[in-house]
């Protein structure tokens, strides 16, 4: 797989098989990805990935929390800013749609729509769940670098036969997964990465993900 397929083919999976995720795979993926850019040479992104029992403990400590809504939320930071509007707000908006009709699952059908969420705090049937975090100081220029890495993985991923599913949503739950996963205390949580092999057959992995042109978000001078 070359570098074009690997961006083309790679999508947010959102259903998984049972198949087991070598170790070995894993660490060459890794390894690889530690080549990802990196302002300084700062390297600032640090995971740690769970599978087994680890992983079950932390999806069960999840779903004491669930029923509680948004009570139990406590996020780090804002997932999404408050004031996110025009375009932006309306892809965020557009893709959690087009997700849910190819669920057939309705605006009205809320109960359903929870339901259908609380798939992601099981990694969606991923067998490997990786969790992401960096020192509290670090500043934006740095989790871009860590953005990259994440993509690195991403496409090492692919290459592999692998899908991802980059998970912010699990920051709402920073302080109960902080209870089940040692992530230092001066570190702040970023995100889960759900990793395994993508269910071909599920709808909800097959929808169109709608891209913008890039004239919406490149624009050129100096071409003649």
């Amino acid at each position: 797989m070359n570098v074009s397929e690997a961006v083309q083919s790679r999508r947010s999976v959102r259903a998984f098989t049972d198949q087991p995720v070598d170790r070995e795979v894993l660490t060459r993926i890794l390894e690889k990805a530690q080549r990802s850019p990196s302002g300084g040479n700062t390297q600032p992104w640090h995971g740690i990935v769970l599978t087994g029992e680890p992983m079950r403990k932390l999806f069960d400590r999840i779903a004491l929390e669930f029923p509680k809504g948004r009570a139990a939320h406590a996020p780090e930071y804002h997932v999404y800013p408050p004031e996110l509007d025009g375009a932006y707000e309306q892809r965020r908006r557009g893709v959690g749609e087009d997700m849910y009709g190819a669920l057939a699952i309705s605006r009205e059908e809320k109960g359903k729509r929870l339901m259908w969420f609380a798939n992601n705090f099981r990694a969606f049937g991923a067998p490997v769940l990786m969790l992401v975090h960096t020192p509290k100081y670090m500043g934006s220029p740095q989790w871009s670098d860590i953005g990259m890495w994440l993509q690195t993985i991403g496409l090492l991923a692919r290459e592999e036969g692998l899908d991802t599913c980059f998970q912010e949503a699990w920051a709402v739950y920073s302080p109960q997964i902080r209870e089940v996963v040692d992530i230092p205390e001066d570190h702040i949580f970023f995100c889960g990465v759900a990793i395994g092999y993508r269910d071909t057959d599920a709808p909800v992995n097959n929808f169109e993900v709608k891209r913008a042109g890039i004239d919406e978000s490149v624009r050129w001078e100096g071409w003649g």
